[in-house]
């Protein structure tokens, strides 16, 4: 057989052997994660996102101590601690990437179209979505070490954490008053401003921010979903029967040094000592009687409204009127 011929059987049989090899299709991903089932391409790319499975974290930054899973992960957080070249036109907040100033740019455009199909609220982005869908499954993954309160999401948490330390580094420049959240000081300087744009359709009382307008209509619904175990007392927030816990666990009480009688906040105390007093600080500015707590001034400060709830003697059916009053 000469020579050429035996390269052409050489170059077939050589043919014949990657033909009978097992066929792998370019880019298929054969290597898979036991834990999410996420597949891989190559092993080393695996070994590498198990990492995130696992409690280790080895890259660390040095100039605020928040950790890694992966290396470039850590050079990527670093450009936070650098230069933002990437400013917003709009309210001026800076960013490392373009991406990211792409992506907060869609807030000011006013358009949210991620929907939550479960109860309506919409986002400008789909991770935000994502994570407030997590409400609505009712898990709560990350428990606090200290007070065993759990959280939907890690943020959440850690901005809890922060009112375990005591520190409040946010503090008003107008009453000193401190906070612990940056969040926590912009609401409250609205109280300065004297605005409250967010009034009760039901009772007339004004608030300074949407939120404390929907935790006051709820008293309105006449809803206590919260009960205290210890005496069955009912509330409507769950803040106030946590509030009220404390009258019978003892823990961070206020107690009258003339009765005896606990209370939850200084403020309460205060007002309870008036009782001990003849002083009636708290004066209605129509009629001139004078009351020794808050509350009793706003149930008679009642009686000069213009609405008031009554309930008919035949249907039992209560509603608003309005009336004329003479003074």
């Amino acid at each position: 057989m000469s020579s050429t011929q035996n390269d052409q059987h050489g170059a077939g049989s050589q043919r014949s052997q990657e033909a009978d090899k097992p066929h792998r299709r370019k880019g298929e991903r054969k290597y898979s994660c036991d834990e999410c089932g996420k597949s891989f391409i190559h092993m080393s790319s695996l070994k590498r996102h198990l990492v995130f499975h696992s409690d280790i974290k080895p890259y660390s930054c040095d100039q605020c101590g928040k950790s890694f899973t992966q290396k470039s992960s850590l050079s990527m957080h670093k450009f936070i601690h650098s230069i933002k070249p990437y400013r917003c036109d709009v309210c001026g907040r800076s960013y490392t990437r373009s991406g990211h100033l792409k992506s907060h740019q869609v807030i000011h455009s006013g358009v949210k179209p991620f929907k939550c199909d479960l109860c309506g609220k919409s986002y400008t982005q789909a991770g935000h979505l994502k994570n407030h869908k997590v409400i609505h499954s009712g898990v709560k993954p990350f428990r606090c070490d200290l007070c065993g309160k759990s959280f939907t999401e890690m943020k959440s948490l850690k901005r809890h954490e922060v009112f375990h330390t005591g520190a409040k580094p946010f503090s008003c420049d107008q009453c000193g008053k401190c906070f612990t959240r940056k969040e926590g000081l912009e609401n409250h300087k609205l109280i300065h401003s004297g605005l409250k744009p967010y009034s009760c359709d039901q009772c007339g009382r004004a608030f300074t921010c949407r939120k404390n307008l929907w935790i006051h209509q709820i008293t309105h619904s006449g809803i206590k979903l919260y009960s205290c175990d210890v005496c069955g007392k009912t509330f409507s927030h769950l803040g106030s029967r946590n509030k009220h816990l404390r009258i019978h666990t003892g823990q961070d009480v206020c107690c009258c040094d003339l009765c005896g009688k606990r209370f939850v906040t200084y403020s309460n105390l205060q007002i309870h000592k008036l009782t001990h007093t003849e002083e009636r600080p708290y004066k209605c500015e129509l009629c001139d009687k004078a009351y020794k707590a808050p509350n009793s001034l706003k149930v008679h400060q009642k009686s000069h409204t213009r609405k008031r709830l009554y309930k008919c003697s035949y249907c039992d059916v209560s509603c608003w009127v309005f009336l004329i009053l003479l003074f």
